[in-house]
């Protein structure tokens, strides 16, 4: 697919997305915004995309909001946000989707660039990227669900921390916080989140991660005693499945895997929250 602020490529089963406006350090625009929710889309829709990665072209991940505006930046007529609605009727996140997705933050993100970021599944940084939450800083207050997501994901205190401040933090501490897996070197960050998004395309059932993700995110909000009713339910379907047999086989025989159910096709009903 050809796209005017990203790239989208898909290589041995692994999706590669990239921000790419390397010029404006890869700063976001409501362009961008679309393009990412419809190659999200179209990795879904793709039984051989088994796993996403997130990254950004040249030397930052994402640099924030476009603040070419300046001060109307962030101001918008409802004329301008109804435009917006029936141009992008249903926005797609990386959390959204039944396929793993990895962000590369291979340098900094600011903003939007770490908000986006944090509704992937995994993340690793560059261990010398700058991360900054910045929003209270410009006048407006962190989106993209930031404000239940950090908390969830690095505990209240940290996420009191950077929201309520704004201020800066570097990629290692950023993961000593456990706001990412893993802090690498900036040239590392990329060819290590493809090396994990081909371990799952390969050794993961997709289908079993396709469920295993959604049972993740719904675990944001629901009860242990929610959560242990799902699991049995979906525990029990998957389990009467041809890759249950095929994981135990390739184990015991010490083999790649060859996963039989499809994502777009045997997905069960069953992950309908409440079924």
């Amino acid at each position: 697919m050809t796209y005017a602020t990203i790239l989208l490529e898909v290589k041995d089963e692994v999706a590669t997305v990239t921000l790419n406006r390397p010029e404006r350090m890869n700063a976001w625009t409501p362009e961008m915004a679309a393009e990412l929710s419809d190659a999200m889309t179209a990795c879904n829709e793709r039984d051989e995309v088994r796993a996403v990665v997130v990254t950004g072209a040249g030397r930052a991940f994402c640099a924030g909001a476009d603040l070419g505006r300046g001060g109307d930046t962030f101001a918008s007529s409802q004329e301008a946000r109804e435009k917006r609605r029936r141009a992008l009727p249903r926005e797609v996140f990386p959390w959204m989707i039944d396929k793993p997705v990895i962000a590369a933050i291979n340098g900094h993100a600011v903003g939007v660039g770490i908000t986006y970021s944090m509704m992937c599944d995994i993340r690793l940084v560059a261990e010398d990227a700058k991360i900054q939450f910045a929003f209270v800083r410009r006048g407006v207050i962190p989106e993209l669900a930031s404000n239940a997501i950090v908390a969830r994901v690095a505990g209240l205190s940290h996420a009191a921390d950077l929201l309520l401040s704004g201020r800066l933090i570097l990629g290692r501490e950023a993961a000593a916080m456990g706001l990412a897996s893993q802090a690498l070197p900036a040239q590392q960050v990329l060819p290590a989140a493809l090396e994990r998004a081909r371990d799952i395309a390969v050794n993961a059932a997709p289908v079993s991660v396709a469920i295993a993700k959604r049972l993740l995110w719904e675990g944001l909000t629901a009860s242990v005693a929610e959560m242990k009713q799902r699991e049995d339910a979906l525990f029990a379907w998957a389990g009467n499945r041809a890759d249950a047999s095929e994981g135990v086989d390739a184990f015991l025989e010490k083999r790649a895997p060859r996963w039989k159910l499809s994502v777009s096709r045997d997905k069960p009903d069953l992950l309908s929250r409440g079924s």
